[in-house]
């Protein structure tokens, strides 16, 4: 099963654990066979939130909310349960100066979509 893991830091410490070292556990995630996709994420100040109601787009700059952490990045990873993924979440780098969301990857009901239920 993939897991993704949401790596959130606050502001502050979006450089406190050196690139090379998150690389490195990548390295170490590929090496294990759990590595599926990894990527840091540009600073909060980049983002762009989209929204449609009512059929009107609304645009709007920065993160969807106001929160002491942001998202920095994120792993997927694949991992046998979530006691596995969790193992291998608790390994990220950043998880020492902020926290990581783990999350199992949900399978899109494809006959629903077919259908056109909603």
């Amino acid at each position: 099963m993939n897991y993704l893991c949401l790596v959130y830091l606050a502001q502050d410490k979006l450089h406190a654990c050196p690139d090379s070292v998150c690389h490195a556990y990548g390295q170490e995630l590929k090496e294990s066979g759990h590595y599926v996709a990894a990527n840091a994420l540009q600073p909060v100040e980049t983002a762009t939130t989209v929204r449609v109601r009512n059929g009107q787009l609304s645009l709007t700059d920065g993160p969807f909310a106001e929160t002491k952490e942001h998202l920095a990045g994120f792993y997927l990873i694949e991992a046998q349960d979530l006691n596995e993924a969790i193992h291998w979440a608790s390994k990220i780098p950043p998880a020492r100066f902020g926290s990581i969301e783990v999350r199992p990857i949900r399978t899109l009901d494809v006959a629903e979509a077919k259908t056109g239920a909603a």
